[in-house]
């Protein structure tokens, strides 16, 4: 049950909490829009550079650590948006 459909006084813990997670919520936005702009484009299509795309391509590893922090961020953030959604 929603603590908003309850009558009285929130408690402080509470209030701590929702501010705990708004908190890791605009931190991983901004880590999520910044991990996103940081991805290599995967082709060569529109790209205003030429061979831009072809600049980081030879570090699979540093790609694929990238992409593995990006689903964990956009996982905490879906998380904290279900949470926030149901509770507050």
């Amino acid at each position: 049950m929603p603590l908003n459909a309850l009558q009285g006084d929130v408690p402080t813990w509470f209030t701590t909490v929702r501010f705990l997670l708004l908190g890791v919520q605009v931190v991983t936005s901004i880590l999520l829009i910044l991990l996103i702009l940081l991805h290599s484009p995967k082709s060569d299509g529109v790209s205003i550079g030429g061979a831009a795309g072809n600049l980081f391509s030879s570090q699979r590893g540093a790609e694929a650590t990238l992409n593995n922090f990006t689903y964990w961020m956009a996982g905490l953030f879906l998380a904290t948006s279900f949470v926030l959604g149901y509770y507050f």
